[in-house]
């Protein structure tokens, strides 16, 4: 069981000993010798300063998302392109051509939603296949890279997709009473 260290300075007297039985170790011990010799030497010269770490970037503050703006884009996919039955249907049961035609409904409804509500543009201007060099700094949330991906920027690749960006949204003002959870109303017919 070892002792604990004292932080206090030993007295001479308390030293003489140890100073003598270390006189005497490293004459008759070459192995201790060596192992002394190391501590001096670490303790005559100081370290080499070590340049602090960078700080880690302080993490974006998260915001809170309504699910009402949400809601609301998923209701105006239901109206114009019955994305919601189209998708809880199960299509086991329907032949491919079907289902080829039911999907033709469902791309031209969502397509006429986006094209409404939406302004969408490409991240990236350049044709998919193009080579492409991103530069240090580069916006990360707006590219993604894929593939082997080692080093750091510059790195040069392949575009695969160009991305897409939304410029303006102009989704129609909800009454103050709007349910938006509900996507679409149940239909009753008399």
């Amino acid at each position: 069981m070892s002792q604990p260290v004292s932080t206090k300075p030993s007295s001479f007297w308390s030293r003489l000993p140890l100073a003598f039985s270390a006189f005497v170790n490293t004459l008759s011990d070459p192995d201790y010798a060596n192992r002394l010799q190391r501590m001096n030497d670490a303790a005559s010269y100081p370290p080499a300063p070590v340049a602090a770490p960078a700080p880690a970037p302080a993490p974006a503050p998260l915001r809170v998302a309504t699910p009402d703006a949400a809601l609301q884009l998923l209701s105006l996919l239901q109206r114009e392109a019955r994305l919601i039955d189209f998708t809880q249907e199960n299509l086991s049961a329907y032949a491919d051509a079907d289902i080829g035609a039911a999907a033709r409904v469902v791309h031209e409804g969502c397509g006429k939603v986006l094209r409404e509500h939406f302004h969408i543009e490409p991240v990236r201007e350049e044709a998919e296949g193009s080579r492409v060099v991103l530069e240090e700094g580069f916006d990360a949330s707006a590219v993604r890279l894929t593939g082997n991906v080692v080093g750091k920027a510059p790195f040069r690749g392949t575009l695969s997709h160009r991305g897409w960006r939304a410029t303006n949204v102009l989704l129609p003002k909800l009454a103050e009473a709007h349910d938006a959870s509900v996507l679409a109303p149940a239909e009753v017919e008399l």
